[in-house]
């Protein structure tokens, strides 16, 4: 009888209870007013829908069961009283939502089906915490009467893997997927091709997955650590996986943003297909992580018809209307010391190994836009030197080409001169600075409270630009995470933080009431046994 108690009492303290000043929702909503009194939801409650929202029903149906034992009727029928009302208002912003609790029962608009799939994600943390061995001991759920209006701060919101570093599986994606999708946040950038690794099958090349998709051994600890797991590492996608994870993602309101790195962070290709290098010599798979010196010869018409042939096979996977081709940290020397390399350059007027980067980049952008999508990459595609404190960067110097327009610049490092210089330049921008975004850092390094502080919008930035700033991505790199509980212990609370920083307006943010709601999604972390950090400052 005592565990029963302390059981329902746990559930009572989950729930929002009037006299609060917010409610227990991660990302905080834009506004929240509170009533007094409670809407009890039992059997005979129904679910008003119609056949476009028939989906978020059964959905909502699920969640309410899933918790209480409740297994409501859907239907068509209004009624006054005992209802939860589902419906679509384009008055709202597309991934917006309103919600309003009364007495009565429950209505909630979405501006879209998305809209109406985050408000859903809203009911389902204003229920209790339960698993199969407490969700019995109720049957009827308390809601507070309550008001929110919400909608996102910013479009693009994202989590990144990497998994050329380290192969994690579907499982353990779509488990990132679920997780993301309950604090709405929309873009799973899937970084699947480095030095380290190819991830994704491509049939027109089956030695990407054949050779590139394995490893000998892995370097473990920290950079030049000098140890070797003394393993070897291998896996990859096949293409129907990939398909079954971007329709898992779909049905979350997820898009899947994948990362092909071109021309650098090409080992794995090149170990693959040795002619892709401008070395063109055979290398093996690396076994130490890190930029290496050959790259991809994009002066060579065989290798842009390569990547314009893995392109293809990536646009017929991935619908998202964004490809990200990477273009970080290009080590140059390989360029400088190829005389067809250095012929070409001046035939078409190129001074500086940049410019031909950035030359390529904007001849690739074409052809990504022939095929209705947009390219992204990170912000070394500007061919703007970010790196003069590494040896093998010093002698970098910046282009005088200019970026093509269209590109959406994933800023990473560098200062505020380089995020106005792409704005001004009229590039969309995604914000996603390394020491206040990146996952792998210690939580020494970046702490929840810093992760939550993290504005994408640069305070020095000129408020016309401020529309340019699509909004963040949270990298999760991998190569000191070779398990799951690794990425995960770096990954949980941090990525709330970040959902918070992507949806809710400043104003509205405070990290006392953010850590009061993290205790509650912990617990439902606990029942899936995602290994979060338990450094909560």
């Amino acid at each position: 009888m005592i565990n029963k108690i302390t059981i329902v009492l746990a559930i009572l303290c989950s729930l929002t209870i009037y006299g609060q000043n917010t409610v227990n929702i991660i990302p905080k909503p834009q506004k929240v007013i509170l009533h007094k009194g409670f809407f009890e939801l039992t059997e005979k409650v129904s679910i008003k829908t119609k056949p476009e929202t028939m989906k978020m029903a059964i959905l909502l149906q699920s969640y309410i069961y899933d918790t209480s034992n409740i297994m409501l009727n859907i239907n068509k029928k209004s009624t006054n009283n005992n209802l939860i009302d589902l419906e679509i208002n384009t008055d709202l912003e597309i991934e917006g939502y309103s919600l309003i609790i009364n007495e009565k029962g429950i209505v909630l608009k979405g501006g879209s089906l998305t809209g109406l799939y985050y408000g859903i994600q809203t009911i389902r943390q204003l229920m209790p915490v339960t698993s199969e061995k407490t969700k019995d001991l109720t049957n009827r759920l308390k809601f507070q009467i309550l008001e929110i209006e919400d909608s996102p701060r910013f479009k693009w919101r994202a989590f990144m893997l990497d998994e050329a570093r380290y192969f994690y599986g579907e499982e353990f994606v779509k488990l990132l997927l679920d997780q993301m999708a309950s604090i709405k946040m929309n873009v799973f950038h899937w970084h699947l091709t480095d030095d380290a690794g190819w991830r994704i099958e491509i049939k027109k090349y089956p030695n990407l997955t054949k050779i590139g998709s394995k490893r000998k051994d892995s370097e473990i600890g920290t950079w030049g650590s000098g140890k070797l797991s003394g393993q070897p590492h291998s896996g990859f996608y096949t293409q129907e996986q990939i398909k079954d994870i971007v329709a898992y993602a779909a049905e979350r309101h997820i898009t899947i943003v994948p990362e092909f790195e071109i021309p650098g962070h090409s080992s794995a290709a090149i170990a693959s297909y040795p002619w892709l290098g401008t070395y063109a010599t055979p290398i093996e798979v690396p076994v130490k992580f890190g930029r290496k010196k050959d790259i991809y010869d994009i002066t060579n018409p065989k290798v842009v018809e390569f990547i314009h042939d893995v392109l293809n096979e990536i646009f017929s996977l991935f619908p998202s209307e964004v490809i990200h081709i990477g273009g970080d940290e290009v080590a140059y020397d390989a360029w400088r010391e190829s005389k067809s390399v250095q012929e070409y350059m001046q035939k078409n007027g190129l001074k500086t190994p940049a410019d031909l980067q950035v030359f390529f980049t904007n001849n690739l952008s074409k052809y990504i836009e022939k095929n209705d999508r947009i390219m992204m990459g990170w912000n070394e595609i500007m061919g703007i030197n970010i790196h003069p404190d590494h040896e093998e960067k010093a002698l970098d110097k910046s282009a005088e080409t200019t970026l093509a327009e269209n590109v959406i610049v994933h800023f990473w490092k560098g200062n505020i001169d380089l995020v106005t210089k792409a704005a001004e330049q009229g590039h969309g921008i995604v914000n996603s600075l390394h020491s206040m975004t990146y996952l792998d850092y210690s939580y020494e390094d970046l702490s929840l409270k810093n992760a939550y502080d993290f504005d994408p919008i640069p305070k020095e930035l000129d408020k016309k630009y401020h529309k340019n700033i699509y909004g963040l991505g949270c990298q999760m790199w991998t190569e000191w995470t070779p398990t799951k509980k690794d990425v995960m212990e770096l990954t949980f609370p941090r990525i709330a933080a970040f959902a918070e920083v992507g949806w809710t307006n400043t104003s509205e943010k405070n990290f006392e009431e953010f850590n009061s709601s993290l205790k509650i999604l912990q617990k439902r972390w606990d029942l899936l046994n995602i290994n979060y950090s338990k450094i909560l400052e």
